[in-house]
């Protein structure tokens, strides 16, 4: 099995016309482009089911509010894990193996859990969950790096790390419709069996390195300058993997986005619940004014790479720190803006767009612009772990600090200790992203 998922050996380069090759590997960018921003999408549905489906199994009295809270810390402590281990393994990995088992996984728990009605079996199978939604991200970074030569990667990373937020969208909107009139079982059916289909159509279309399938690297193909032609060893990556553990620049990268993630997945879990509770939303009025974060953070995501690379020569520290104060400034909107829906939709943009490029800028690119380019997938494990972990935690606390008391037999929501708790992450973010020191001549570079 551990050989099955293992990236497979070099051949010989086929020996064609230069421009027969180069048709040859912008066909296969497009068709791993789009199956990598088609199956990272999918992964959310089967992520944020639960989010859209807290509230009737409340009502329902199948869980409490403490158990969608232990629910949620153990799916993003199994991911932060999964995260860290799978995303050393990426890099050795055939991902178009490797990806879409992940997914296929994902569906099939999210099937299973829509027919159950236990909730130590929900605790179990939404952890176990995690696991397998780890297996989406880092390898989909390690399948941009190895396809796709460096002139247009950044654009290609920036446009794929906002797939999420069409996920998120999809979720918001559709999954909500679906339970509102379904129940919350379908809340999980739906987007499990549609993510079962989309597993499968992107196998075929994903691939292993180029060198597998005799085509050189993307650096060479295209000939944007030159780099050595020999095959990485497996010694060599490890060696690579460990010098990311060991830069303190990694981790401080890794402490801000931890930061950034508490805030995020605040929203992404509770802001539903929030807006029912705190604002008298229906669930599907919930629903429709949080699918402006989503589309305004696909919107963010995509600027994220144009707006540093035009306006700041490459440097993202100083994007980041102004798209952390656009999360901040969302929030306390959301929270403190009173009651408008207008108020509400410009918060949700205002987040979602900050959010959306803090994904791009703190999960993945600021520090693979640094490190080896032979460890993406280990940049995107480690700081993946410290986000996650940030997510985790931010679960149960704010499930800790939601307080709830009963008044003339209706459940009151009080948040006001929760929203505190999630600005304070999101300004924790900033300072420390303030403190990144981008060395003038990266690792990478060397290599």
């Amino acid at each position: 099995m551990i050989k099955w998922f293992q990236s497979g050996k070099d051949i010989d380069l086929i020996d064609q016309p230069q421009a027969t090759m180069r048709k040859q590997y912008k066909e296969h960018q497009w068709k791993i482009f789009i199956s990598l921003i088609v199956g990272y999408s999918f992964f959310y549905t089967t992520r944020l089911s639960l989010s859209i489906a807290k509230k009737p199994l409340i009502d329902e009295g199948l869980l409490t509010k403490e158990q969608l809270g232990l629910m949620g810390t153990a799916l993003f402590m199994t991911y932060a894990i999964g995260k860290f281990s799978n995303g050393f393994l990426a890099d050795h990995a055939n991902i178009k193996r490797f990806l879409p088992f992940g997914l296929l996984v994902s569906a099939l728990i999210n099937i299973v859990l829509g027919m159950n009605q236990n909730a130590t079996f929900f605790i179990v199978l939404w952890g176990l969950n995690g696991w397998f939604q780890s297996m989406g991200s880092a390898p989909s970074c390690v399948s941009i790096f190895h396809w796709f030569q460096p002139s247009i990667r950044g654009t290609r990373y920036s446009i794929w790390a906002g797939s999420h937020n069409i996920g998120e969208g999809i979720t918001f909107v559709i999954t909500s419709i679906v339970v509102s009139y379904m129940g919350w079982r379908y809340g999980f059916i739906a987007p499990g069996v549609l993510s079962l289909i989309v597993a499968v159509v992107i196998y075929k279309f994903l691939k292993d390195r180029p060198q597998t399938l005799g085509l050189p690297k993307p650096e060479i193909a295209f000939a944007e300058h030159v780099i050595r032609t020999n095959s990485v060893n497996e010694e060599k990556t490890w060696h690579s993997q460990l010098y990311v553990l060991k830069s303190k620049t990694v981790w401080v990268i890794a402490l801000a986005c931890a930061g950034m993630y508490i805030s995020r997945y605040a929203v992404n879990s509770w802001a539903i619940l929030y807006l029912q509770e705190a604002k008298s939303y229906t669930l599907i009025e919930a629903g429709t004014v949080m699918a402006v974060y989503p589309i305004a953070g696909l919107i963010g995501s995509v600027l994220s790479g144009v707006i540093s690379d035009k306006y700041f020569k490459s440097d993202r520290k100083i994007p980041a720190t102004l798209y952390g104060l656009a999360n901040v400034f969302g929030m306390l909107i959301l929270f403190y803006g009173g009651q408008s829906k207008v108020l509400d939709s410009i918060a949700l943009t205002l987040f979602g767009f900050g959010i959306g490029g803090l994904i791009v800028f703190l999960a993945g690119l600021m520090a693979a612009d640094i490190m080896p380019k032979n460890a993406v997938g280990a940049v995107k494990g480690f700081i993946g772990l410290f986000a996650y972990i940030g997510a985790a935690s931010q679960e149960y606390i704010s499930s800790i600090l939601i307080r709830t008391n009963e008044i003339n037999g209706v459940q009151i929501y009080d948040f006001s200790q929760a929203k505190l708790f999630w600005i304070g992450a999101g300004v924790a973010s900033i300072l420390l992203t303030a403190m990144v020191k981008v060395p003038k001549t990266s690792q990478s570079q060397k290599l």
